[in-house]
């Protein structure tokens, strides 16, 4: 019963606009947070494997992969800056020292131009979902979360899958974005309408599962959290439950990732050198390939990383995002309270005597 209190309390008295508010600055914090690990990380990926041209790498601002393909061999590119680290805080250290602080961000811009919509359009699909099915499921509402993270998920990876394809072809054939509806033409016209959803169903199967446990997992522990220390969900509550089932949830579905990342890099290295065959195939025949190459072990290769990389990014986002509609839900509250004393203080005080006066002749 408190479960269902506090989920139904979470889009309360808020509009739309307001939890695409919420979550987009959720969104700008966690990427603020989460870019200089993997960009510290990169960087020593880069010193010890140099990226030749045409080398497909992973870049994650705490929202989204994306495939970045290198353009030169020279050095001179973000990624392949000079110098020799020791270490992840030595990094940290002589990158702020030696090029400024402003480089522990490098390429968030362009990724953001994407991984904010796409989180924008996930998070209040959820909500929007999660109010609807709560009402229509009734005694079975526990299972909301679920289910909406499940479709929310579908919808926001179905929306921005096709930019995705975009910008990667735009990055290793060294197009402007005036050039974006070429790109587009020739995509099509080449290989189908579905060509622009490539790597599609290897997503959704990585991230339709990861969604729909961690919001049911994460409504469950906020809701177990806020009993135990007899509270409202708090900052800290509402940290610790997405870190908790963010992490449970990226172990789970590592090896779909490991799939998608597989299939991704191929797409963005094949595009690269020119290649016109299509090397990524169906999601099986490409676990059975990295099985055979790397045995079963292989599925579940950048276990640590993945799990340091999603724990804060999932904690954070969530937060921040509870925290924005918290402070909606008392600015809202305020406003309602306003609008109420104002008609108090100006309703004519005429209706007693009136009904006093009628009852006396009659």
């Amino acid at each position: 019963m408190v479960s269902q209190k506090s989920s139904l309390v979470a889009t309360e008295g808020l509009t739309p606009f307001q939890q695409m508010v919420a979550s987009c600055s959720g969104a700008i914090i966690t990427s603020l947070f989460v870019t200089p690990l993997d960009v510290v990380k990169i960087r020593l990926q880069a010193q010890k494997n140099p990226f030749p041209k045409g080398k497909c790498f992973l870049y994650c601002n705490g929202l989204m992969d994306h495939i970045c393909v290198c353009e030169n061999g020279n050095g001179k590119a973000w990624y392949k800056a000079p110098g020799h680290f020791n270490g992840t805080l030595d990094a940290f250290i002589k990158i702020i020292r030696r090029e400024g602080i402003r480089s522990l961000w490098s390429g968030l811009p362009p990724t953001l131009m994407m991984a904010v919509p796409a989180t924008v359009i996930y998070f209040t699909s959820y909500d929007q979902l999660c109010a609807v099915l709560k009402v229509r499921m009734g005694d079975r509402s526990d299972t909301a979360p679920l289910l909406a993270g499940a479709f929310a998920r579908v919808g926001s990876v179905t929306v921005i899958s096709p930019l995705e394809l975009i910008r990667t072809k735009l990055q290793s054939e060294k197009q402007s974005y005036g050039q974006l509806s070429a790109v587009i033409r020739s995509s099509v016209h080449s290989e189908g309408l579905r060509s622009l959803w490539r790597g599609w169903g290897p997503t959704l199967l990585r991230d339709v599962p990861f969604s729909a446990m961690y919001w049911y997992n994460y409504e469950k522990g906020k809701s177990w959290l806020c009993d135990y220390y007899s509270s409202n969900p708090t900052f800290a509550i509402t940290f610790t439950a997405g870190a908790v089932s963010g992490s449970s949830a990226a172990i789970v579905t590592l090896p779909f990732d490991v799939v998608k990342t597989r299939r991704q890099v191929e797409l963005g290295e094949s595009q690269a050198t020119n290649l016109s065959k299509q090397v990524s195939s169906s999601t099986y025949n490409v676990m059975k390939r990295i099985v055979a190459e790397n045995g079963l072990s292989g599925l579940f290769a950048g276990f640590m990383p993945r799990l340091i990389k999603v724990a804060p990014a999932c904690a954070i986002m969530v937060s921040t995002y509870e925290f924005g509609k918290a402070l909606f839900r008392r600015r809202n509250l305020e406003k309602d309270r306003t609008a109420a004393q104002h008609l108090i203080h100006h309703t004519p005080e005429t209706t007693a005597p009136q009904q006093t006066t009628e009852r006396f002749i009659r």
